[in-house]
C-alpha cells in the first residue's frame, strides 16, 4: 500500500458482507448487522489494514462477499475503537447503521488458493 493509499484509507472502515444481505439492507435502509454483531450487540468493521486478516479469520470459503466502504467521520457518532483480536483496536458502530452512508460497495474475490484480493482502488 502506497503512503497516499495508506492516508485515504485511514479516512474509512469496511464492512465485509454477503451480497445478498447487503441488497436487502439497501432495501430497508438500514443495515442491521449480521448475525455475529447482533449477538455483540455492535457492527463489527475492519480499517484497511485488518481487513485481509478478517477475511481470512471469518470469511475463508466464502463467496458472494462484497466490502462496504464507510466514511470515519460520517460515523464518528456511534463509533468506537475497541480492543478485539490480537489486542488491536477495531472500529465498532452501535446501532442501525443506514445504508445511504456508504461510499462504495466492491465486490470481493479470492485467488485460486482461495487468497483473498482486494484492489487497493476500492480502499
Amino acid at each position: 500500500m502506497t503512503s497516499n493509499t495508506a492516508q485515504k484509507s485511514n479516512d474509512k472502515v469496511y464492512k465485509v458482507v454477503p451480497e445478498p444481505m447487503w441488497m436487502s439492507s439497501c432495501e430497508k435502509g438500514i443495515f442491521e448487522g449480521s448475525l455475529d454483531d447482533r449477538r455483540d450487540g455492535f457492527i463489527h468493521l475492519s480499517s484497511a489494514p485488518q481487513l485481509l486478516g478478517t477475511l481470512n479469520k471469518y470469511f475463508r470459503g466464502q463467496s458472494n462477499l462484497v466490502l462496504i466502504a464507510f466514511e470515519r467521520n460520517t460515523l464518528a457518532q456511534n463509533l468506537r475503537w475497541e480492543v478485539s483480536r490480537n489486542g488491536e483496536l477495531f472500529p465498532h458502530y452501535y446501532g442501525a447503521l443506514p445504508t445511504n452512508l456508504a461510499v462504495a460497495a466492491t465486490p470481493l474475490g479470492a485467488n485460486a488458493d482461495g487468497d483473498w484480493t482486494i484492489d487497493e482502488d476500492c480502499l
